[in-house]
């Protein structure tokens, strides 16, 4: 049984399908894709394959496609490309595993005449030209000599090569310019420069020089006048050693960059059939005159004048051969392996009458170039690859799989795709497609831009030219990929090795499974909230505006109530941790369950920036996907006056834009208030939101005893006048915002009743904290006073620091003539949610068991209470959260007895902070004041940048805080100058793109830094809020499938599989499974104590700090430490996959430091030079 299955192997088949006689072994002189292409074509020709191999590509898909596969030579003899063309060691090999034939592919070896020598002389066969043809033809400069002597038109000049550099001087004083210096050796770009001004063609002679010798071991140039805007036209050919030539049409390679083809059409589209029959007859009459022999290619320029000029003939195989392999049905590479054994084309049915064409091809070159980056060629491990395929798709790829390294050392070619369809247009079409069906990640790819290139106007009409993607900049409008599910695992994968990096979070959450939301059930049977509903508080508001909207609530016979669950409930509670997804999970139900409430809180205040800051989330995102699940009930934001909902003054411009923004975005009612109870930064917010058509609930912030005769500061008149003088801003709606939980039931009694008689008209909305736990009994006394609307939190997420509990409210007004319209049932149906949701968030949980009565001594705001015991906590006071609440009483006092709100409530609790880590008393503070290093809150606030507070600011503590820093005695804003948000829009726009947003624009307007962090986020892991939380706070166990649906319709099934060790990077691999396929990301433990050598990095904000420009190897040092240097100077040359760049000096002055060395790598960004720029 075994001996039967032996006879059944590769071998057997081989053997009894041998078309190659004693020619059964071929070895390729080269690597990567075009490897694979010959191998592929002599395995088809039952022959046995030999792949070379240097020691940085021991990894690469080339040596496992062969049969056999030998490294070239041991480490360190060669360098990468040098490998390639070590002739001797190469022969060596071949000889010693008896290969009958060699096969050079394109680049390296190809063309050079000595290689093709030595392979004959050890009695290989050589696939290819004979060696003298290869004189002639490959040096360019022969092979125009030989055109002009067959009568074929070609490109005025040099006569010969040039190696001085006056010779080309003489040449362009003879010709002019432009000109284009080009290798005598080889092609693909490499050794090629462009020269349009005098003063640039020394150093691009000296470089194209430099290139040709380090790519093809032979420096020789020669210079030809350059045309402007000429195609690129080229024939392929097929000779035999008895004369025979024929052409297989011509293929257009217009489309270049650098001289480097980029995508290639066969047969060339616009072409003039005159012009196309001229080219053909003499790409053949060249190759007839030298007695051409195998594969090869005539390339010729037509100008705008619809002229022809023959440039050269490559001896052999070219990249591009694939589309005429497609439009002809001919394999050439098997041609080219019978034409050097010595078949003649007759035999092999290339008879040129018989030879037809049929549609059109394109192929696209795809590269690991970064087309952003000038084409900056990419390296690293591809993570993941997943390819095209279908009807009339070709790929030709020799590194394209997950896990392979991208190196700098060879070209960036990864696959080549090419297309084939009955015409042009299908062609272009079927390529588009299979463009997009790729998905490529770890490293940069071309295919954004190629898809650009192909869907621009000129590609469509097949009007390119060999500069066109230079002249065209519109191309680099690029296709934008969002990479969403790779980032996600970067993510995830982050959380597995590190664990959460979410400030405030503390352990995991203590519930780890799904949500159940809900069931509505309406007169015994279940509510179908899957359609919102449409009658609501809102409805009266969108049809008829603000001010019948504020009499409708004020006619209410019943109290209204408003929901905080979703803003300062969460943020008393949970750090305002709680994610728009779980948010959006309960919309639906609560749309029905509180369509009479007044509004639902949900936005503003701290919610905006911790959106961006923690959750990273987008804010404006949060708010139009609730409006969305949302139309029926009004919303409420926060609205910090002329702080909008910062911490500081903005200019006015910046708070009317976000006002009026908001409003576009869903927001309806707007809470504003000022944290001093300062009428002049209140009367900013207040006209912002009338302008914006918002309905303006203009609050006073409560603070002291109204009932209390010994509370004199801030006692009953206080709160009528400030009433009044709000209702003389022509405000819609009173709010009465109790933060610290301090308005008794009998103050509340007394308040409500005084402004009620006072102003019979005005809707009052009251908000308090339960702090003390006399929340509900205060509520119930505001509402029997003539409250309209009382603010209220689901039990699950009441009491305490938060609001009173809903159910408690709804339950005790039910039975009176003030009830709200809200059902039990469906208030205990969202605690159900609420209740599972909580313990999904307990690592946010401040530990705060029960209500503190204390609070009317220290009165701390609820949201600040939780706040700053955690910040205690982590400033190392945690054990003396007595004192601070003792301090903060003290603080307080110190300020002048302030109404307490952010941002005057952090200003005290810094303050209290401050304190009790430098064991301050009140007379302490009053004693040193003058040589203390104060919290910046509290120098800022001294200095007036909150604003005016009731009574002035305490004298002498002022001055001796605030010394010689200016003074501010008015509303902080009104001397801020307008931001230009049309020119920060354009500074965004070029930093991100042109995703930009408006809403973006005021994010970055009002906290620069935090949505500038927020953007490097989603930059990195892509959008985050979609992430389910239990996954997004702590990492799944090994074998846990979960979901994420990133978009409508898309959902990625996601497995974590295992977790590497340490690698000496001090990384891990993180192995999950995507949607069934196998997926890794690399991830740094943060944990580890890894030594590894790291370069330097440029200092951005240093200009005489010179960085790397692309990952590279320098090749040459120009600049000296110690030497004067001027801005353009060279400082080095890189080299990066045989492309040369010189980093030049980006400022004039004295060298520092040159942290580099020829032979060095170094990675994008590194420190290349230090500067220390001249004085001005």
């Amino acid at each position: 049984m075994a001996h039967h299955q032996r006879e059944h192997s590769v071998e057997t088949i081989r053997r009894n399908s041998e078309v190659m006689g004693a020619l059964r072994k071929l070895m390729v002189v080269n690597r990567g894709e075009i490897a694979i292409r010959v191998f592929r074509t002599a395995h088809e020709l039952s022959m046995r394959t030999v792949a070379i191999f240097s020691h940085e590509d021991r990894l690469s898909m080339h040596r496992y496609k062969a049969d056999e596969s030998y490294q070239i030579a041991e480490v360190g003899e060669c360098t990468p490309v040098g490998a390639y063309l070590s002739q001797d060691r190469i022969v060596q090999i071949a000889k010693e595993r008896g290969v009958s034939m060699i096969h050079p592919g394109y680049g390296f070896l190809s063309e050079n005449a000595d290689f093709a020598r030595k392979v004959q002389a050890a009695g290989i066969t050589f696939i290819g030209p004979d060696p003298d043809v290869i004189d002639s033809l490959g040096d360019k400069t022969k092979a125009r000599a030989i055109a002009m002597e067959c009568g074929v038109p070609v490109v005025p000049g040099t006569p010969g090569p040039v190696s001085d550099y006056t010779d080309a001087q003489a040449f362009v004083k003879e010709y002019g310019l432009p000109i284009i210096i080009k290798a005598a050796m080889g092609g693909g770009g490499r050794g090629m420069r462009v020269v349009r001004e005098e003063a640039d063609l020394e150093d691009a002679f000296s470089r194209a020089k430099s290139e040709a010798l380090a790519a093809f071991g032979d420096g020789t140039v020669f210079i030809e006048r350059f045309l402007d805007k000429p195609r690129h036209i080229e024939v392929q050919l097929l000779a035999d050693r008895a004369g025979n030539v024929v052409h297989l049409f011509e293929r257009d390679c217009s489309v270049q960059r650098r001289h480097q083809k980029v995508v290639e059409i066969a047969p060339a589209k616009n072409l003039d059939n005159t012009v196309r029959e001229a080219i053909l007859n003499d790409a053949v009459k060249i190759a007839k005159f030298v007695k051409y022999k195998n594969a090869g290619t005539a390339e010729f320029l037509v100008d705008t004048q619809n002229r022809h000029y023959f440039i050269e003939v490559n001896p052999r195989i070219q990249v591009e051969h694939t589309i005429t392999e497609e439009i002809t049905g001919i394999d050439i590479v098997a041609a080219q392996i019978q034409i050097a054994a010595g078949a003649l084309l007759p035999q092999l049915g290339l008879a040129q009458q018989r030879i037809r064409q049929r549609g059109f091809a394109i192929q696209c070159r795809i590269t690991t170039e970064d087309p952003e980056l000038n084409f900056q060629p990419d390296t690293g491990k591809i993570e993941v690859y997943r390819s095209s395929g279908g009807n009339g798709v070709r790929l030709d790829g020799g590194a394209g799989y997950a896990g392979a390294i991208i190196t700098p050392h060879y070209d960036s070619l990864l696959v080549k795709c090419t297309c084939s369809g009955s015409t042009y247009e299908v062609a272009r079409r079927k390529i588009v497609r299979a463009l997009v069906e790729f998905r490529i990640r770890g490293v940069k790819t071309n295919i954004p831009f190629l898809q650009r290139l192909l869907t621009h106007d000129t590609f469509m009409n097949g009007n390119c030219w060999t500069t066109f993607i230079d002249d065209t900049p519109d191309l680099f409008r690029l296709v934008q990929y969002q990479n969403r599910a790779q980032r996600l695992l970067g993510y995830l994968g982050n959380v597995v090795v590190n664990g959460s990096q979410i400030k405030g979070q503390v352990g995991e959450p203590s519930y780890k499974h799904e949500i159940e939301v809900p069931q509505l059930v309406a007169n015994g049977q279940p509510v179908d909230v899957t359609t919102p509903p449409t009658e609501g508080w809102r409805k009266i508001l969108v049809d008829q505006g603000p001010e019948a909207f504020a009499k409708a609530v004020r006619a209410y016979p019943g109290v209204l109530i408003m929901d905080t669950t979703w803003r300062d409930a969460h943020q008393s509670l949970l750090a305002t941790r709680v994610r728009t997804v779980d948010l959006l999970r309960i919309a639906p139900a609560t749309a029905h369950a509180l369509n009479n409430a007044f509004s639902l809180e949900c936005w503003g205040g701290a919610t905006f920036d911790v959106a961006m800051r923690f959750l990273y989330e987008d804010p404006w995102d949060r708010l139009i996907a609730l409006r969305k699940a949302v139309p029926n009930v009004p919303f409420q934001m926060l609205l910090r006056g002329a702080n909008a909902v910062g911490y500081t003054s903005y200019p006015d411009n910046v708070v009317y834009d976000f006002c009026e923004k908001a409003v576009k975005a869903g927001m309806d009612v707007f809470r504003i208030f000022d944290s001093l109870n300062y009428v002049e930064n209140m009367k900013l917010g207040i006209d912002a939101v009338k302008k914006a058509g918002g309905v303006v609930e203009a609050s006073v912030c409560y603070t002291g005893d109204v009932s209390n005769p010994k509370k004199t500061k801030y006692d009953l008149k206080y709160y009528l006048d400030l009433t009044q003088e709000l209702v003389d801003q022509g405000i819609h709606i009173l709010g009465i915002k109790d933060m610290a939980g301090l308005l008794k039931p009998e103050a509340a009694k007394l308040l409500i009743g005084s402004i009620r008689e006072r102003f019979p008209d005005l809707p009052i909305h009251v908000h308090t904290h339960d702090t003390a736990g006399t929340g509900v009994a205060s509520m119930m006394a505001a509402a029997a006073a003539g409250a309209d609307v009382i603010d209220v939190a689901i039990d699950s997420m009441s009491g305490m620091t938060s609001q009173p509990a809903m159910g408690a409210l709804v339950a005790g007004l039910e039975q009176t003539n003030l009830g709200t319209g809200i059902r039990m049932e469906d208030v205990q149906a969202l605690n159900s949610y609420w209740e599972q949701c909580r313990m999904l968030y307990s690592c946010f949980e401040a530990n705060v068991k029960s209500a503190d009565s204390g609070v009317y001594d220290h009165e701390m705001p609820g949201g600040q209470y939780t706040n700053l015991m955690f910040q205690a906590q982590q400033l190392g006071l945690g054990t003396q959260w007595k004192q601070i609440k003792k301090a903060y009483e003290e603080a307080n006092l110190l300020c002048g007895d302030l109404v307490k709100v952010t941002p005057s409530s952090k200003v005290v609790g810094d303050f209290a902070q401050f304190m009790v880590s430098n064991n301050l008393s009140g007379a302490d503070v009053r004693e040193k004041a003058k040589s203390l290093s104060f919290p910046t809150s509290v120098v800022e606030f001294f200095q007036g940048y909150l604003g005016q507070p009731y009574g002035g600011f305490p004298e002498p503590l002022r001055s001796d805080i605030i010394r010689n820093q200016p003074r501010i005695d008015g509303r902080p804003g009104a001397s801020l100058p307008a931001l230009d948000l049309v020119k920060l829009k354009e500074e965004l726009m070029e930093q991100y793109g042109k995703s930009v947003r408006d809403y973006d624009v005021i994010s970055a307007a009002l906290y620069p830094k935090v949505f500038a962090e927020y953007r490097d986020i989603v930059s990195q892991y892509g959008d985050l809020s979609k992430v389910p939380t239990r996954y997004f706070l702590c990492k799944p166990e090994i074998g846990e499938e979960f979901q994420v649906e990133i978009e409508e319709g898309k959902t990625l099934i996601i497995k974590l599989l295992a977790v590497g060790p340490i690698n000496n990077t001090g990384k891990r691999d993180v192995y999950f499974e995507l949607n069934g396929e196998a997926r890794v990301v690399g991830i740094t433990d943060t944990n580890a104590a890894v030594e590894h050598v790291t370069r330097e990095k440029a200092n951005s904000s240093k200009p005489g700090d010179v960085p790397a420009p692309m990952s590279g190897v320098v090749v040459e040092v120009r600049a000296k430490a110690g030497t004067h240097i001027k801005a353009g100077d060279p400082v080095c040359v890189l080299s990066a996959m045989k492309m040369e760049t010189i980093v030049s000096a980006p400022v004039s002055g004295l060298v520092e430091e040159v942290p580099i060395a020829e032979g060095d790598s170094l990675s994008s960004g590194d420190l290349v030079a230090r500067i220390v720029k001249d004085s001005e």
